[in-house]
């Protein structure tokens, strides 16, 4: 697969050809020193003009993952004029398996994640948020280029997860909700989205908050290596959020590994040039069409083109509020 696959619409922006990784930690001083580390991906301001502004994305890595995941999908996204901030959440990340004896994924089935880990994870999002819009740690040549009024986020499992909690979906149950909704976020895509464990509440008393465009990504192999959900069920958030346009994507043969860029325990996948091809150019029509409110790039989602574009090798779906 070429590097960066040429957009199939008539894309508006530039590209920008050099891009650079930044690397650091943030320590939350409120949450008994929590250590956040981040990795940014991003343009080289050689390439960006005076005075230009880039739109901003927080990714957030699955269960036992790390901010070096899914890397792919970043490079893609800078060599197109965004800026993406990678963030790891101590307790749910590699912190699981490493140093620990046997396959990291039997170790991650393993573990036992108690519920405060769970609410210090969704808590790391607006902290990042807080040290990007103060400029903590950050360079000054990637502050002058960032636009933090334009801020889409994603994640992969646990990642998409976090993803629909700060979008606005419940946490809990009957008189135990939460909510963490983050009013900076204009957009998200899912990465293999995770359904509610709320079977006790209504659909739109989980979901009902939920009110910015998302792209839910997933395949018909997308079972997840903790607990077998299958792509089907991961329809759920898609199926019940009407409040704003939704983008269903779901990629034939397409496993769970796919969006993060490495294997686990998964065999080798055939088809992986193409389905990463296919991951790319729907994201960046995605964040075209939201961030930047390019009409070619939703055009071509909404209109058919994407869909001619998959062939068989996927499926699309879109709905509009």
């Amino acid at each position: 697969m070429p590097d960066f696959p040429t957009p199939p619409w008539s894309r508006h922006g530039k590209t920008y050809e050099k891009t650079l990784i930044a690397r650091g930690k943030w320590i939350d001083q409120n949450r008994t020193e929590r250590p956040v580390p981040f990795k940014i991906y991003y343009p080289s301001p050689q390439d960006v003009t005076a005075g230009e502004k880039l739109p901003v994305i927080i990714w957030s890595h699955g269960l036992g993952g790390t901010r070096d995941g899914a890397g792919f999908i970043s490079r893609y996204l800078a060599h197109f004029g965004y800026i993406i901030v990678h963030i790891q959440h101590h307790g749910t990340d590699s912190y699981l398996w490493e140093g620990k004896a046997g396959h990291p994924w039997d170790n991650i089935r393993a573990a036992k994640i108690p519920r405060k880990m769970a609410l210090q994870r969704y808590q790391d999002v607006p902290y990042a948020l807080e040290c990007l819009k103060n400029g903590t740690d950050i360079a000054p040549e990637i502050l002058d280029i960032m636009d933090l009024s334009t801020i889409g986020m994603s994640g992969h499992s646990f990642g998409a997860g976090t993803t629909q909690i700060m979008a606005g979906q419940s946490l809990g149950r009957g008189r135990r909700l939460y909510h963490f909704k983050h009013d900076d976020f204009k957009a998200g895509i899912l990465y293999s989205p995770i359904p509610s464990f709320n079977r006790q509440d209504a659909a739109e008393t989980i979901y009902g908050q939920i009110d910015i465009p998302l792209m839910h990504m997933t395949g018909t192999e997308d079972y997840s290596p903790v607990d077998n959900t299958d792509y089907k069920t991961r329809l759920e958030i898609f199926e019940h959020v009407d409040k704003a346009a939704q983008h269903l994507f779901i990629l034939e043969d397409g496993d769970h590994m796919i969006y993060s860029g490495s294997r686990g325990q998964l065999a080798g996948n055939v088809n992986r040039e193409r389905h990463e091809e296919l991951i790319l150019i729907a994201s960046l029509a995605f964040w075209d069409a939201h961030l930047h409110h390019d009409q070619a790039a939703t055009e071509w989602l909404t209109k058919g083109g994407f869909s001619a574009y998959l062939g068989k090798d996927g499926h699309y779906q879109y709905k509009s509020n």
